[in-house]
C-alpha cells in the first residue's frame, strides 16, 4: 500500500471521529489502528509520522503516539 493511501485512510478515520472530545478521538483512532490495520501498515504510518513534514494531521499524529504504548 502506497504512503498517500495510508495517509488518506488515517484522515477518514480521523473524519470519522471528529464529533467526539480530542481524548474519545485520540483513543478511538489509536484502537482503530491497533485491531484493524496489518502491522506492516502501523509500522509504515509511524514512519509516516517521524519527519517534520508529515502530512497526517495532528490528532493522528496524538493518536500514533498513543499506539506506540498500546503495542
Amino acid at each position: 500500500m502506497n504512503d498517500q493511501n495510508l495517509v488518506r485512510m488515517a484522515s477518514q478515520i480521523a473524519d470519522f471521529h471528529a464529533p467526539y472530545t480530542e481524548a474519545e478521538r485520540i483513543e478511538g483512532i489509536a484502537t482503530h489502528l491497533r485491531k484493524f490495520w496489518d502491522p506492516r501498515m502501523r509500522e509504515r504510518l509511524i514512519a509516516l509520522s517521524e519527519p517534520p513534514d508529515t502530512p497526517l494531521p495532528a490528532v493522528v499524529l496524538a493518536a500514533i503516539e498513543r499506539l506506540k504504548t498500546l503495542s
